[in-house]
């Protein structure tokens, strides 16, 4: 086995990189579910409130990942 050494980490998205971000994004997906029916189901605006800014939080986390995964782990800046 050759041990390569690299000036600068490479620009890429290993198998455990992509598991990770699979997890991380059924996290998101699923709090974005349980979120969303609950601002249905809530009459109090103040908890409605609340939970606005976590529906927004678990968007703004899946925008970010399928961000990772849309780069593909190229060296485009």
């Amino acid at each position: 086995m050759e041990n390569t050494t690299y000036n600068e980490v490479p620009n890429i998205i290993t198998g455990k990189d992509l598991d990770y971000l699979s997890d991380m994004f059924n996290w998101n997906y699923e709090g974005l579910k349980k979120t969303n029916t609950a601002i249905n189901n809530v009459e109090d605006e103040e908890i409605s409130t609340i939970l606005h800014e976590c529906y927004n939080l678990f968007n703004n986390n899946l925008n970010v990942i399928l961000s990772i995964l849309n780069q593909g782990g190229t060296n485009n800046e």
